[in-house]
């Protein structure tokens, strides 16, 4: 069995620490931005209430618990298929495409559960595409261009199930 440090180090050439891809001290889409300061950014963007906290908090579940599961599970003998979810937070552009590029108010979805739904289809998207395709480590930007897709879908079907519930509601009275 080979660990996820071989695994990053083999990928990033060679000693490659956590630490390392957590402070951006790589060249490449492995180490491709500082975890660190994107969650600098992440905490101005929220205190300024410009950013969802939603959105980035359902894209890291989403790829936590996905990520957890291909972990634990031996669903393949791929090493890729098996790095950990703590791996997954720092290498590529995880926290840049969760911080900056997933809480876009144009394109994510508007309603309150949507954007919890909308955060977690790219959390599972990005490891999804991650762990298919090794040659791809840079998973989230093609996740938050499928969810986008579907963001408007999203939020009609949580509008829809808000107002059969409400007729319930008033059916019942």
């Amino acid at each position: 069995t080979i660990s996820t440090t071989e695994i990053v180090s083999e990928i990033g050439g060679g000693g490659t620490t956590w630490w390392q891809c957590f402070i951006g001290d790589l060249h490449g889409s492995l180490g491709e931005t500082s975890t660190l300061c994107c969650l600098i950014g992440a905490a101005i963007l929220i205190f300024a209430k410009i950013g969802s906290w939603r959105i980035m908090a359902g894209v890291t579940i989403g790829m936590t618990l996905f990520s957890s599961l291909l972990y634990i599970l031996p669903i393949s003998s791929d090493p890729v298929m098996n790095i950990s979810p703590m791996w997954h937070l720092v290498i590529g552009g995880f926290a840049f495409g969760t911080v900056f590029m997933a809480t876009d108010p144009v394109s994510a979805s508007m309603t309150q559960t949507g954007k919890w739904i909308y955060g977690g289809l790219i959390g599972f998207m990005t490891v999804l595409v991650r762990s298919i395709n090794p040659a791809f480590p840079e998973g989230i930007m093609l996740a938050i261009l499928f969810a986008n897709v579907f963001a408007p879908l999203i939020d009609y079907f949580v509008v829809q199930a808000n107002i059969k519930r409400r007729a319930a509601r008033y059916a019942a009275r």
